[in-house]
């Protein structure tokens, strides 16, 4: 069998995979790991949803599996080191949620900021404006070029960091972000979004190092791994009140269990990562990875093909804007 389909995807995106290759759809198979892996013994190209783990173990049931295809965003289900020592490519698309992401951000913010409100000059708690704020970015994925644009129309000064960009990188300068060092960041930023991409190395990197230094009032809206936060610390600032509220969209399970640091806290919010699903995002995504597998499909058969475009007019990973850095 050449693809295993496991996560829904948009019909025309089916009808046109199901007129090149042999597929099975079986969103069943998320809830039974064993029958998963037993259907994964002939199989050349695999899409998974974020409810089923693709580790080492079940890629021993996948001798000729070389693709598998992520379309919601995360790949935190997949054991990526695995997969490289396979010789598996994991197929995302990079750009096809950014425009999605960065509405998203901008919405809590406003949320936050008019929700959780300050003591004025003159003593009233009142709402912010999202124009008077300088916005830190901490990480500069697709997602920060659309709120750099969205954000320079409400007036906001934005700075950023991410620890694989130089200071002299030409992506600071085209994006109109200004290049700081992360405790600068947290203690000049009113709000801060994290969307900061996940590697072991940067566990727990918010923590008791950088977030005491937090600018008083500050709230935090993230769509990153939830373990960039060190539980103990995060829950400290927001007790103290140094962090006014923070919005994550995503939280490692029993995080908020009675006993955890951030259980019971009530500026603390929560969403199921719903940041990057959108009619929309997820239409360029299932196109987007559709694709590439069509070609890696035609690379191991040893037949490339010269694209029909069949879709209705969405182009491949045109999230915001087919320039990327």
């Amino acid at each position: 069998m050449d693809l295993l389909i496991i996560e829904p995807l948009e019909a025309e995106v089916m009808q046109w995979l199901d007129a090149r290759y042999s597929l099975r759809q079986a969103p069943e198979l998320a809830r039974d790991t064993r029958a998963f892996r037993q259907a994964l013994y002939n199989v050349r190209a695999l899409i998974l949803p974020p409810t089923v783990a693709l580790d080492a173990q079940a890629l021993h049931y996948a001798p000729v599996l070389r693709a598998v295809g992520r379309v919601s965003a995360g790949a935190e289900n997949i054991d990526l080191d695995a997969c490289a020592r396979a010789g598996i490519e994991v197929v995302r698309s990079q750009t096809a949620t950014a425009q999605a992401e960065a509405e998203f951000m901008i919405g809590a913010l406003l949320s936050l900021l008019r929700r959780v409100p300050v003591v004025g000059s003159d003593g009233m708690l009142v709402g912010r404006e999202l124009g008077a704020c300088t916005v830190g970015l901490i990480g500069m994925p697709p997602a920060a070029k659309a709120m750099a644009r969205m954000l320079s129309g409400f007036g906001s000064k934005l700075i950023g960091y991410d620890p694989s960009l130089h200071a002299s990188d030409s992506v600071w300068n085209r994006w109109q972000v200004g290049p700081v060092g992360l405790r600068e960041l947290l203690e000049q930023s009113d709000a801060v979004c994290v969307q900061l991409n996940y590697f072991s190395r940067y566990h727990g990197l918010l923590g008791e190092r950088f977030l005491p230094f937090c600018k008083p009032n500050q709230v935090i809206v993230s769509i990153a791994h939830s373990g960039l936060f060190d539980e103990k610390s995060l829950a400290d600032v927001l007790s103290s009140g140094r962090v006014s509220a923070v919005w994550l969209d995503s939280l490692e399970p029993g995080a908020l269990e009675p006993g955890r640091p951030l259980s019971g806290m009530d500026t603390l919010q929560i969403t199921p990562r719903v940041a990057s699903t959108t009619r929309e995002s997820r239409l360029r995504s299932s196109w987007a990875v559709a694709r590439r597998i069509d070609e890696l499909l035609a690379i191991t058969t040893g037949a490339p093909r010269e694209f029909r475009t069949t879709d209705p007019g969405v182009p491949l990973d045109a999230a915001v804007d087919p320039a990327l850095p």
